[in-house]
């Protein structure tokens, strides 16, 4: 049913945590499921330096906050903004259809983590002019 990758990233999930003073912090949340993630980056010179998430939810959302903040570190903010949550799904070896929902909200999470860093610098990001957090389905 699962991937070894969403195991792994499960089992062992990376970046874990808090930054503090973060540049751009991210939350998102699904009341229908209960799944809530929280971004935080660390940028400098338009580079995410660092990246930590905290999730509360299930082990697919755990997952696919870990493999997000792999896909991003060391990126830099325009390759950040072309994220999808399909490259999320791919990086982990697919989902179930019914965790989709899971890699939307990691995708939705990064982007408002660096819509807040533009807020803070008073910035536009190109890419995300129109940028609104979808309804996630189940």
């Amino acid at each position: 049913m699962y991937s070894e990758k969403v195991m792994d990233h499960f089992m062992n999930p990376r970046n874990v945590g808090e930054i503090e003073n973060a540049d751009g912090v991210g939350e998102v949340g699904n009341p229908q499921c209960g799944d809530i993630m929280k971004i935080f980056l660390k940028i400098e010179n338009d580079i995410i330096v660092d990246v930590k998430f905290k999730t509360f939810g299930c082990g697919s959302a755990i997952a696919s906050s870990s493999m997000a903040t792999e896909l991003i570190k060391g990126k830099s903010i325009d390759e950040v903004v072309s994220l999808t949550n399909k490259a999320v799904v791919e990086a982990l070896d697919g989902l179930p259809p019914k965790k989709i929902h899971c890699s939307v909200l990691a995708e939705d999470a990064i982007k408002m983590a660096l819509m807040d860093y533009a807020k803070k610098n008073d910035i536009t990001i190109k890419g995300l002019e129109n940028f609104k957090i979808r309804e996630h389905e189940h």
